[in-house]
């Protein structure tokens, strides 16, 4: 299914501000609202997407007073034909705003939605259509990743850059296109080698293409894999942990969806503590996750809507704190020019 992303905007604004409201007096003792994640096969420890809605569930959680196994919980989903059952489990226990970490669970939620008209769904980086109780959540990756694209073409010292994505879809051609585009704007001769590794949940199949292209000469790699993503950062420690930190052959990471800064913590061969993670791309999933179990907490009513959440809304962001002054620099009014409208950023997608 193709999905156009579908209006920035005001509407975001407005559900990402509602975390700084001030919380309803109610208490897990008579809230309404029990809510619960179905994760993707990378799990709520992937560093990554599914963490970030997990965390994001856990700060409503506590900033409202609930009790975890109660009034929120997860379902870890190790493969897809988890993803109906643990629909079915979460629905079934008496959680009511139930959400779908994922468009791999799009079919999955659609069915549940069917079937239970009175449970609210919602569906996070994919469209589902004519529900009523399904609300659907995008990200405009390509423009965090496009910082992303600019942070690496400036970073590179042998004119090659990876771009590693997990399964080829709507969603990872966003990052894939924008990752490139940000490369191209700064420099158009900079080779940009794309992989897949097919999986979400295969960091042995992810180090496998890094050392592959480490090996060709790219120098740094972003990935959008998820927990195959780990497999990416195990093949840049391995090769810098052989070198001194301030070697010229030193290779870089770029993380995703949250900050990923401590998976490139290590130790270089001169004894020096260093770090090979130039930066990493936000994906703000778990303000979202709070934001909307918030909206319900404070009696809401629930809109079957399609939002997308980009860098002026401030759903998708770039860390910026160990870039080196020129480069970020760059990234900060490249950033300022797409909130503004001035760079318009293609996300790929048909």
């Amino acid at each position: 299914m193709n999905k156009k992303i579908i209006g920035l905007g005001l509407a975001a604004v407005a559900v990402l501000a509602l975390g700084a409201c001030s919380r309803s007096s109610q208490s897990s003792s008579d809230s309404s609202v029990k809510a619960a994640i179905i994760t993707d096969t990378g799990g709520v420890d992937d560093k990554s997407f599914n963490q970030s809605a997990w965390e994001g569930l856990q700060a409503w959680g506590k900033e409202n007073k609930l009790t975890k196994d109660k009034d929120f919980t997860y379902f870890q989903s190790d493969d897809e034909s988890q993803y109906a059952n643990n629909l079915d489990s979460a629905q079934s226990k008496g959680y009511n705003l139930i959400f779908g970490i994922g468009y791999n669970l799009h079919d999955a939620v659609s069915e549940a939605a069917e079937a239970n008209s009175k449970t609210n769904y919602v569906i996070i980086d994919d469209v589902i259509k004519d529900h009523d109780n399904v609300a659907s959540v995008l990200f405009a990756d390509n423009e965090g990743a496009y910082l992303a694209g600019i942070a690496a073409a400036m970073q590179s010292k042998t004119g090659k850059v990876g771009f590693v994505g997990g399964v080829e879809s709507d969603t990872i051609t966003r990052f894939e296109t924008g990752f490139k585009a940000g490369v191209a704007s700064v420099d158009k001769n900079i080779k940009v080698d794309s992989q897949y590794v097919g999986s979400y949940n295969d960091s042995a199949k992810g180090q496998t293409i890094a050392s592959s292209m480490y090996s060709d000469g790219v120098d740094v790699i972003y990935h959008a894999a998820g927990g195959s993503g780990k497999g990416v950062f195990s093949q840049a420690k391995e090769i810098n942990e052989g070198l001194d930190s301030d070697s010229e052959d030193k290779v870089w990471a770029i993380g995703v969806d949250r900050d990923q800064s401590e998976e490139g913590n290590y130790t270089a061969a001169d004894g020096k503590k260093s770090n090979f993670v130039l930066t990493s791309t936000i994906k703000e999933v778990g303000t979202v996750v709070k934001d909307i179990a918030n909206d319900q907490f404070d009696g809401k009513k629930f809109e079957a809507k399609t939002t997308t959440y980009g860098l002026k809304d401030k759903g998708v962001d770039i860390v910026t704190t160990n870039l080196p002054e020129n480069i970020k620099k760059a990234v900060e009014d490249a950033k300022t020019s797409i909130v503004d409208g001035k760079i318009k950023v293609d996300d790929g997608v048909k």
